[in-house]
């Protein structure tokens, strides 16, 4: 698929632009692209609440559609036998769905061949953070780069919950990178998947991305380019093409958030719930790829964190887009916005594609906790920027959760 890259504070996700870093948060606003990955979240308690739309999922492959959903589908016009047939490619304005309850998703089998899946690039959008006690208003000095270190294979073994993020946009086919994440709902068998607002939403001048799916360890043996040309869809995909029956994202996102800049940036941030496109042996994502990571919505303040490692898949040059890589930096603080929460931000090399792959800190009692995720940064990469997890982006994750909570 193809990504658009935005700005290294920027999302990175199907291929985020990105802006050269400066020091000022006033002029970071303009600068910053998105990426496809989440920036600051602010998650205050009087924010915005954050807008959910969802479908019903069975579990078996197949999205079954609300009667009222068909009502405003019809509304728009849109039949969804002619959607599968290839009507999704109209992206007239008027049938662009946009309200946070309208995003709909029909599985179409086959979609996400290997050709779409490596051609596939990178969008722009961003986030917000917490009100965390010193951390407010403030931007640290800009990070020396860290230069971004290649995950050794098997992914399945090394990073069993990390994976890319496909869908389709105006501009084509978009990527992006997302994280298998707990559910409370559903212990042990989450089919959550967190990754950033813009890749799974245009913002305040577009609506929702369509034919949206999670490939778990994508490329899980770490082939080349050149080796992948004529690769298997299970060699690209050994744990299967994942459907989103449902997307969150916050509605300040929806809002605000924008291709280029740091608006909306600090609740860039989202999250689906998948199905499987084979229907398969009724397991879970979490027990189909071995493992999910918990979400922490009670960011830490920046001098209490001493490392975040940044997992994703970058795509612009030099990268490919076919490869899984880190970055490991203790972060500083960007604020782009001082009534907005402030972000997280680390040295790292990884450019536009990265949009939404996820922030781990690991807390004093050992374990690993999702924390934030891939939002923004520089066009000439060296920085990333990620929002911190409140209040809002605890209220996304749990609508998509009990949505699901009887199924």
């Amino acid at each position: 698929m193809r990504s658009t890259r935005p700005s290294v504070t920027v999302r990175r996700g199907r291929g985020p632009r990105r802006t050269s870093p400066t020091v000022a948060a006033v002029a970071l606003a303009s600068a910053l692209a998105l990426t496809a990955t989440a920036c600051n979240g602010d998650d205050n308690a009087d924010a915005k609440p954050s807008a959910s739309a969802t479908v019903a999922g069975t579990g078996d492959g197949k999205i079954r559609i609300p009667d009222d959903l068909k009502q405003k589908l019809k509304a728009h016009g849109i039949d969804i036998d002619k959607w599968k047939n290839g009507a999704w490619k109209n992206w007239n304005k008027q049938d662009w769905l946009r309200e946070a309850n309208d995003f709909i998703n029909p599985i179409i089998k086959g979609l996400w061949d290997p050709n779409r899946m490596r051609h596939a690039n990178d969008p722009n959008k961003g986030v917000h953070d917490n009100d965390i006690s010193g951390d407010q208003g403030v931007t640290d000095p800009t990070p020396q780069p860290v230069k971004a270190q290649a995950v050794a294979t098997p992914y399945h073994t090394n990073a069993a919950t990390s994976g890319k993020v496909f869908f389709d946009s105006p501009e084509g086919h978009m990527v992006c990178s997302g994280t298998v994440v707990e559910d409370p709902a559903h212990p042990g068998k989450s089919n959550l998947v967190w990754t950033a607002g813009h890749c799974v939403h245009a913002g305040k001048k577009g609506g929702w991305y369509r034919n949206m799916a999670f490939v778990p360890s994508y490329n899980n043996s770490g082939k080349s380019a050149d080796q992948l040309q004529n690769a298997s869809r299970s060699e690209i995909a050994p744990y299967g093409v994942w459907w989103a029956d449902a997307a969150k994202t916050s509605q300040q996102w929806i809002d605000q958030g924008g291709e280029t800049g740091g608006n909306g940036a600090s609740y860039d941030y989202a999250v689906i719930h998948v199905t499987p496109e084979q229907g398969g042996s009724g397991k879970s994502l979490e027990e189909t790829v071995g493992g999910a990571l918990p979400v922490n919505f009670d960011a830490p303040a920046v001098p209490k964190v001493s490392s975040i490692t940044a997992s994703g898949y970058p795509e612009a040059a030099p990268f490919d887009g076919q490869l899984l890589y880190q970055c490991k930096d203790k972060p500083g603080r960007l604020s782009i916005n001082k009534a907005d929460p402030t972000m997280y931000r680390i040295g790292c090399t990884m450019t536009a594609g990265s949009s939404g792959g996820g922030w781990v800190e690991t807390g004093s009692d050992g374990k690993p906790a999702l924390v934030s995720n891939t939002s923004i940064g520089p066009v000439t990469s060296g920085w990333l920027a990620g929002p911190r997890f409140g209040d809002v982006a605890k209220g996304v994750y749990q609508s998509v959760s009990k949505k699901f909570a009887g199924q």
